[in-house]
């Protein structure tokens, strides 16, 4: 990198920053990673609202599922021992699982195909959100109850938390170690990464780690979370321990060339189409440059670790404001560094705004009974939104929309006969009809409704304003009361408030003889769950 790049880097990556330098706010980390050589650091805003602490270098955030290639790198060092099989059953280490009439292999966790439920959509739905506190053998007991996937295993991507719980716990069985023993012993250690270290525990005191924050009613308030957190996302680290981690991948300082080609393998569908998601790193291409990438998302922290080795160009950007966005802010560094190089593909832009238009409102697959919402958030950009999780929508090369987002998992574009063809993961199309909004829930849902796989019942009543849903779940007695809304006939949302966001459910009801027996509902990373109704309606 010439002088004058170092210069223009510099200035631009200044200019993205400058948003965190506001006076009383959390900041942000940066780095950026070129040839080998960290050329580029930035730190600003306030690691501690109450004490006027700035983020500096020294600085460590909760880097939550950046955690996960950790994880991973774990597991395969395990295999190249001769330790462990990564295509063996799952079950054959963690008989605790239930056998769903497939086998769940190892490697299918890492790629996140093994249609296992999130256990943290799990607890929600049994009326615990982040910030209640519970103990992991209360998540292990979510995970254990379940009796069916989300899909058969290999047939579809969907990103799951489990799956990394899980394989941390196989580390230890394995190993003889606890994953935050082995961690240290064998990657943390010798990589000097000093910073970085697993705390499961949340109240564990972590030397330099900042206090996280969301922005609420103008001003910020602590991030509340209480979950424990093991190789699904329990790392504290920095910037600067995230460069030497970034370094093995050509240094082969730990584990080897066989660990970093481990950890960056893709796998197929049982349909032939290509997995996009490696082992805790996700693939993708931008501007017509591979990147292997991976986000953080926990209360009051957001994590982008982004590379395209191919260009020998590392992002980090890490933030203790729940509020930001340090995902498009790597991609914005990023592109400032690869405005400077060879064979780069132009941005796309978007259709003009009359086009755009077009794709507003609430959509419904008639056939699954998902919903997606489209609008323009405030700042102008198109946004798409599923089970209350908004997304950036960009060009994508095909002229289709994508979501701007870690998986390749959602596109669209208006058909011919004004539905939305959507194409989700694996190359799974859904043809999705405009919906009006305001639509009634469907008749006779009032009642109680149960399902043994959660431990939680729900009762739906009449109060002001419309239907609520009272949650018991098994560790929250009372789990909050969520609100109806309906979308065309007897489909219908559940809206569920939590500490990140307030989500949706996608619910249809489900009849015999014209009376309500059940509920057919479908979360974000938890399918095909069935509510039997209890007894008469109320």
């Amino acid at each position: 990198m010439t002088d004058l790049d170092a210069l223009l880097l510099s200035r631009r990556v200044d200019a993205l920053v400058r948003p965190w330098e506001a006076p009383g706010t959390p900041g942000v980390a940066v780095g950026v990673v070129h040839d080998g050589k960290l050329v580029l650091q930035r730190c600003a805003g306030l690691a501690s609202l109450e004490l006027g602490v700035p983020v500096g270098p020294g600085t460590t955030f909760r880097i939550a599922s950046v955690s996960k290639q950790f994880t991973c790198a774990a597991i395969h060092m395990l295999a190249q021992e001769g330790r462990l099989d990564i295509e063996a059953p799952a079950r054959s280490v963690l008989p605790e699982l239930a056998d769903y009439g497939t086998p769940i292999s190892i490697a299918q966790l890492m790629h996140n195909v093994s249609g296992i439920r999130d256990m943290l959509e799990i607890m929600r739905q049994g009326g615990i959100d982040l910030g209640f506190p519970v103990t992991q053998e209360a998540l292990l007991a979510g995970i254990w109850r379940q009796r069916g996937l989300n899909f058969a295993p290999g047939s579809r991507y969907l990103y799951s938390n489990t799956g990394f719980l899980l394989l941390g716990l196989i580390v230890e069985r394995i190993s003889g170690e606890t994953l935050p023993g082995f961690l240290e012993r064998r990657i943390f250690g010798p990589l000097g990464m000093n910073r970085t270290r697993m705390t499961p525990s949340v109240q564990e005191p972590a030397p330099g780690l900042a206090t996280g924050y969301l922005p609420k009613e103008g001003g910020w308030v602590r991030a509340a979370h209480a979950f424990p957190i093991g190789g699904e996302g329990g790392l504290v680290s920095c910037v600067e321990d995230l460069f030497l981690w970034d370094r093995n991948f050509s240094t082969h300082r730990v584990g080897g060339a066989g660990l970093a080609a481990a950890l960056t393998a893709q796998v197929d569908f049982s349909n032939g189409e290509r997995c996009g998601y490696a082992c805790g790193l996700s693939a993708g291409v931008h501007r017509g440059v591979r990147t292997l990438s991976h986000g953080g998302l926990w209360p009051g922290y957001k994590t982008e670790f982004l590379r395209a080795p191919e260009r020998g160009v590392t992002v980090i950007c890490i933030s203790n404001n729940g509020g930001s966005d340090p995902y498009h802010l790597a991609y914005d560094i990023l592109d400032v560094v690869l405005d400077g190089m060879a064979d780069v593909q132009p941005l796309r832009a978007l259709p003009p705004r009359p086009a755009l238009e077009k794709l507003v409102g609430r959509w419904l697959d008639r056939d699954s009974g998902m919903t997606v919402d489209i609008s323009f958030a405030e700042s102008g950009l198109l946004v798409g939104n599923t089970h209350g999780i908004p997304f950036r929508m960009k060009a994508a090369d095909d002229g289709r929309l994508q979501a701007s987002r870690m998986a390749r998992d959602f596109l669209c574009a208006l058909a011919p006969d004004g539905t939305l063809a959507v194409e989700l993961d694996a190359g799974v199309r859904a043809s999705c009809h405009r919906v009006a909004a305001g639509a009634p829930p469907p008749e006779g849902l009032a009642g109680t409704y149960a399902n043994a796989e959660i431990g939680a019942s729900w009762t739906v009543a009449e109060a002001e304003g419309g239907l609520v849903v009272h949650v018991r779940g098994p560790v929250a007695s009372d789990g909050g009361h969520w609100t109806v809304e309906g979308v065309e006939g007897d489909v219908f949302r559940i809206w569920v408030p939590g500490t990140l966001f307030r989500g949706w459910l996608d619910v249809r009801a489900l009849r015999s003889g014209g009376r309500v027996t059940g509920l057919h509902v479908t979360g974000n990373r938890a399918r095909q769950l069935v509510y039997q109704r209890q007894g008469e309606a109320e």
